[in-house]
């Protein structure tokens, strides 16, 4: 579990948004945070402090009392390793940024930048609000502070607090490795199209799962991440941006401007395209279809140039032994010049679950069954770390 071990404060105040806060919680704690719920007078106004009782499964502080429980958890010697503010009103992002602690969450926050504790607030107003000079002098100013932001999602005139995975993300980022801090990373996913005509295509069988989940790990151990994707079925977290292609021509044109410290490319490149795109739609009651399919590029080797410390690819392959796969994965390798190569036999993949051999140049490897989330995790330890067998 990514928060294993750690504790976190949960600062609720009086937003709307705070009745996704249960939620937010839940999700933390998945993850195996230890969640301590701080809310403001307003905030219990509009979430009943019961419910992130039964949610973090600990008692709500709603007041400050001459327990100073705010010492215990956010104090120089507090046991908090990070206070979330979710959501962060005008209100308490202008007190945060003033030094003014007149309530529950404000004064765990002032305590929290005394002592060193890493905060992040997820504002929520509407965007008259956001956007008001004085406010937006209190958001410079919490920044100034070292305060991280979680950019709120602007639609229907709000600027409404980010949604809970996101959040969830980005504390992931902030307190799990940073192996990754400071480096770029591209990674290029999904399966190119081929047109045959207007309606059908040629491609290869890809969720784009594999990369999707790459791009996750590398977000969140700290690195700037580029994703590159083409046509999938596994969801895109909206915390994570990405470019599309469509074509193996469209992607060929991309990979001349790759420029990144790491390129991962489990992209499922289209082998062959159609000799000539019929225009409309070929009727279908002319009877049989012959295509002509010509052989398309390969692109690995162009990412090479653009990849300033490490280049990995992928190899698929369904129904040969062990030998064979190392033999056609190493092949790979010394082809496109790759750092590491992940082979996987896709007979082998069921929904999430998949199994991958991780080669390096020496031919040493690493196998790996699972979860695709995790055999992400194996992929980049390999890269960051070698091959462990």
């Amino acid at each position: 579990m990514k928060l294993q071990g750690k504790t976190i404060v949960l600062g609720v105040t009086g937003s709307i948004a705070a009745v996704e806060c249960v939620k937010l919680a839940h999700e933390l704690i998945r993850h195996g945070a230890e969640v301590h719920a701080v809310m403001t007078r307003s905030a219990t106004s509009i979430l009943h402090p019961n419910a992130l009782e039964y949610a973090t499964g600990r008692p709500v502080v709603t007041e400050i009392t001459g327990s100073m429980e705010y010492l215990i958890l956010c104090g120089r010697d507090g046991k908090a390793d990070l206070l979330l503010v979710a959501p962060g009103t005008a209100n308490t992002i202008g007190k945060i940024a003033q030094g003014i602690d007149d309530s529950t969450v404000t004064t765990y926050a002032t305590n929290a930048l005394g002592s060193g504790i890493p905060i992040l607030v997820a504002p929520a107003a509407h965007e008259s609000m956001i956007d008001s000079p004085a406010v937006a002098a209190n958001l410079r100013r919490l920044k100034e502070l070292g305060v991280e932001l979680i950019e709120p999602k602007r639609e229907e005139d709000k600027a409404k607090m980010a949604d809970v995975d996101t959040i969830v993300a980005r504390v992931i980022r902030r307190l799990g490795p940073k192996d990754l801090a400071g480096m770029s990373v591209l990674v290029v996913t999904g399966a190119t199209v081929e047109p045959i005509d207007d309606i059908r295509i040629v491609t290869n069988r890809s969720t784009g799962g594999t990369g999707i989940e790459l791009a996750k790990v590398a977000y969140e151990h700290g690195a700037d991440v580029e994703l590159w994707l083409g046509r999938h079925e596994t969801p895109v977290p909206s915390w994570l941006a990405y470019k599309s292609f469509a074509t193996t021509a469209d992607l060929a044109a991309m990979a001349e401007k790759a420029d990144a410290d790491i390129c991962v490319v489990p992209a499922a490149v289209a082998d062959f395209t159609p000799a000539k795109r019929e225009k409309g739609k070929i009727p279908t009651r002319e009877g049989g279809l012959t295509l002509d399919l010509q052989p398309t590029p390969k692109l690995l080797e162009r990412f090479r140039k653009g990849a300033r410390k490490a280049l990995v690819g992928f190899k698929a392959e369904a129904g040969v032994t062990s030998a064979e796969l190392k033999s056609r994965a190493m092949a790979l390798l010394k082809e496109a010049d790759l750092d590491l190569v992940v082979a996987n036999d896709i007979s082998k993949v069921r929904g999430d679950m998949t199994s991958v051999t991780i080669f390096d140049r020496k031919g040493q490897s690493d196998t790996f069954d699972g979860s695709k989330a995790l055999a992400a995790e194996r992929v980049w330890r390999a890269i960051l770390h070698g091959v462990r067998g």
